[in-house]
């Protein structure tokens, strides 16, 4: 199964002009039945925006103020990354904060993951009138609940694939989806060429005019002993050392080239699906890989997780005993770019939630 998703991956982000030249005969054969499932998607994608458009399927709306974090493509876009931005952010921090289908404020150090399907969240929509805001984590496609605030997240390295829609393509809904963005942040901007960042502008300004669009990295901050939280370590623990970046994010290539700038001896990297729950198997997959990384160099090597990978279930990295583990915590920081900033960014939001603070509390 994880070879499948390799391979359909690769599909959907290569040029159709490159297929022939970059896809293997396997892959080329899937395509067809991939455009067809993409056909009956788009057709499904159809039907429900109808629905809602003609109110037979109703949107709800809560009494507090709803900020979504989304996007339009399957991961590594920093959703959950701007999620703890904004859930930090010391205009919120009078206010009793939930974030939804991610993550919730549960300590003063860290965010700690939970899941709270929406349906749920409708269900208990009364209790809600206690809280101040709601952040959904992933909620651009969610048409059943109203947003005051829809943030969409770009990956500035591969932003539309081969811009077809799921899953022959990356596209969880069509490009002119973006139109109903309040505010575009597109991610990875550091590592992401000139060029192409201007050819996302471009996209975007044609499809909204008038659409602001910032620009956001991650910041590696410190490294934590996995198991023991309170145990930070600084970047340069890993400096001149042999490590293993394993990770199951959207985006992992991010990570890896993140622990590069560090500069270890030598960066590996394994790795999973998006969302991966890591199981006793994958706990002996890296064990092999890391006793051979151990073998090659003649030193033990580090094994790296990323800070989401880790609290999806710390408990099984013990298996990794006797390799080191550490869990890398990195923060999103909105870059500096024509003329837009984190100062920018945040007097933004705040007219918008302020002004939606004013209809609801005169409703």
């Amino acid at each position: 199964m994880e070879k499948l998703r390799r391979l359909v991956n690769q599909i959907a982000y290569t040029p159709i002009s490159e297929r022939h030249s970059n896809l293997s005969h396997l892959q080329l054969s899937l395509i067809p039945l991939l455009s067809f499932s993409s056909f009956l998607y788009k057709l499904a994608l159809f039907l429900r925006y109808r629905l809602y458009h003609l109110g037979l399927l109703r949107q709800h709306r809560l009494q507090v103020p709803v900020i979504s974090v989304g996007n339009l493509t399957w991961g590594g876009n920093g959703k959950t990354p701007m999620v703890e931005f904004i859930a930090r952010w010391d205009m919120l921090a009078g206010m009793k904060l939930k974030c939804f289908r991610g993550i919730f404020w549960a300590h003063l150090q860290r965010l700690v993951w939970v899941q709270i399907e929406l349906p749920l969240l409708l269900h208990f929509s009364k209790e809600l009138d206690k809280l101040g805001a709601a952040i959904l984590d992933d909620g651009m496609q969610h048409l059943s609940l109203f947003r005051d605030l829809e943030i969409v997240m770009v990956n500035g390295m591969i932003p539309w694939g081969n811009q077809k829609l799921l899953p022959l393509g990356p596209l969880r809904e069509p490009l002119n989806a973006l139109c109903r963005a309040d505010v575009v942040v597109v991610h990875h901007a550091d590592l992401a060429s000139d060029k192409n960042l201007h050819a996302i502008e471009s996209m975007l300004r044609k499809l909204k005019e008038s659409l602001p669009i910032f620009f956001s990295r991650m910041a590696p901050s410190y490294f934590f002993k996995a198991g023991d939280t309170s145990c930070q370590l600084p970047l340069g623990t890993v400096y001149n050392m042999v490590v293993l970046c394993v990770s199951a994010i959207g985006f992992a290539n991010a990570f890896v080239q993140g622990i590069e700038k560090i500069e270890p001896l030598h960066a590996d990297q394994l790795d999973f699906s998006d969302h991966h729950l890591f199981q006793i198997k994958d706990m002996e997959t890296i064990n092999d890989r890391l006793q051979k990384l151990q073998a090659m160099f003649g030193s033990k090597p580090i094994v790296i997780f990323t800070e989401k990978d880790y609290d999806r279930e710390p408990e099984i990295l013990k298996h990794l005993d006797p390799f080191d583990v550490l869990v890398l915590c990195s923060e999103l920081q909105i870059v500096p770019k024509k003329g837009h900033t984190e100062d920018s960014y945040k007097i933004l939001l705040r007219q918008i939630m302020e002004s939606k603070l004013i209809g609801i509390n005169k409703c």
